[in-house]
């Protein structure tokens, strides 16, 4: 259960409301999720976050495929169930195959154990590696 709760759109302030109703705009849905729910909260974090959102994962120099696919990366190896589930859905929508699935966890796997090595070992950064 959410700490504070969730606010359901017919409970939600008009300024909430403007929110949610960019979010199924702009995403082409009817419902709101948990996560945006429980930001509701905090009108202004809702709507900070809503829109930081919606600029980082509009199409750019990477396609929508590899954002998603990069999102779901991050939120394995900060361990945020809701953001691997929402956003695996997400990648799947946008073209994700289990396969492709199966690799990007082989990369992350191998990113965090050679990351955690790298640190632990505190090993001096190659001088081809800079600039």
């Amino acid at each position: 259960m959410a700490t504070l709760g969730l606010i359901e759109y017919k409970d939600a302030s008009p300024e909430v409301r403007a929110v949610y109703d960019d979010i199924m705009a702009t995403r082409k849905v009817d419902w709101i999720n948990n996560f945006w729910k429980a930001l509701a909260h905090d009108p202004a974090t809702l709507k900070r976050t809503w829109e930081d959102i919606k600029q980082i994962m509009a199409p750019g120099a990477l396609d929508p495929l590899t954002k998603e696919l990069v999102y779901v990366a991050i939120s394995v190896s900060n361990q945020c169930n809701y953001c691997i589930a929402s956003h695996t859905a997400g990648a799947r929508k946008k073209g994700m195959t289990d396969a492709m699935f199966k690799e990007l966890m082989a990369v992350v796997g191998m990113a965090n154990e050679t990351n955690r090595l790298s640190a632990g070992y505190q090993i001096e950064i190659d001088e081809q590696f800079k600039g």
